[in-house]
C-alpha cells in the first residue's frame, strides 16, 4: 500500500481535466514558417524531406506527409521552419493541412450532419490497415486516464457492426486493403472516416509502394484528417470535438 502510495504521489494527478488547453511537453508538434526570406535558390529543407511534404516558391508544408521529423528544419540556413508544441492540426478537408506563412489554412469545421446524428454520442471502430503500431499506441491511449474520451460520449468498439465511424491507420496495404473494405462495409450508414497519421493521409513514407493499395480512399473521402507521425492525442480528440461542434 506504501509503495502504491508513494508511485501515486510521485506521478502526481495524470488526468487532464481540459483537452483544449493542455501544454504537452516535449512534444513536436505544428510547424510554423516565419517571414525570413530563403536564400535564393536554396532547396535545402526540400532535399531533406523523406516524404516530399514540403513545397517551394512560395514555401509550404503538407502536414498529410509530414512525419514530424524536424530534419527541415535542422538544415535551412534561415531557420524559416520551426516546430512548435501545438497540437491543434486535425482538418477535415485535405487541403486545410497546407501550412503556409499566414499558418494553417483551414481548421476543423463542424460537421452539421455529424453533429445532429452522433453529436451526444460516437462509436468508432479502429482498423490498422498496415500501420507500425506507432498511431495504434495513441489510439489506444485515447481510453486511457490521461484522455478518458469516453467522458466526452465517444468511444471504441470492437464490432464494426456497432460502430458509426471508421478510425484508419496505415498505410493500406495488399494484405488488409479486403479487410478494410469488410470492416467498413459492415458500419451502418450513415458513416464516416477518420485517417489518423501521415501514412493513413498520404501513404508517408509508403507512398507508391509495390505494396500499398490505396483505392479505398479514392471511393471513401475521410471526414476528418489527423496529422502525426504518430499523431497525438490530443490532436485526435480536439479534431472530433471540432467535427462534432463539442465546445
Amino acid at each position: 500500500m506504501l509503495k502504491t502510495l508513494k508511485v501515486r504521489f510521485e506521478q502526481g494527478k495524470q488526468f487532464i481535466p481540459d483537452v483544449r488547453t493542455a501544454r504537452p511537453v516535449g512534444f513536436r508538434g505544428l510547424p510554423v514558417l516565419n517571414s525570413t526570406a530563403c536564400e535564393t535558390g536554396c532547396r535545402e529543407c526540400q532535399s531533406a524531406c523523406p516524404t516530399r511534404a514540403i513545397e517551394l516558391e512560395p514555401v509550404r508544408i503538407d502536414l498529410g506527409r509530414c512525419i514530424f521529423c524536424n530534419e527541415c528544419a535542422l538544415v535551412c540556413p534561415t531557420g524559416k521552419i520551426n516546430f512548435t508544441a501545438g497540437y491543434r492540426m486535425a482538418s477535415d478537408s485535405r487541403q486545410g493541412l497546407l501550412v503556409t506563412d499566414s499558418g494553417q489554412a483551414i481548421q476543423t469545421q463542424v460537421n452539421s450532419q455529424i453533429n445532429k446524428l452522433f453529436g451526444r454520442s460516437l462509436r468508432l471502430r479502429s482498423v490498422s490497415a498496415g500501420g507500425c503500431n506507432g498511431c495504434e499506441l495513441e489510439i489506444n491511449a485515447l481510453s486511457n486516464v490521461n484522455f478518458d474520451i469516453s467522458r466526452f460520449g465517444i468511444e471504441f468498439v470492437a464490432s464494426p457492426r456497432h460502430a458509426d465511424g471508421l478510425v484508419l491507420s496505415g498505410p493500406i496495404t495488399r494484405n488488409m486493403a479486403e479487410a478494410l473494405e469488410i470492416a467498413y462495409a459492415a458500419i451502418p450508414d450513415p458513416k464516416f472516416v477518420v485517417a489518423v497519421g501521415a501514412c493513413a493521409i498520404s501513404g508517408g513514407p509508403f507512398d507508391g509502394a509495390e505494396g500499398v493499395e490505396r483505392s479505398f480512399l479514392g471511393r471513401f473521402t475521410p471526414g476528418l484528417y489527423v496529422p502525426g507521425c504518430p499523431p497525438h492525442p490530443l490532436t485526435f480528440v480536439n479534431g472530433i470535438l471540432d467535427l462534432l461542434g463539442r465546445k
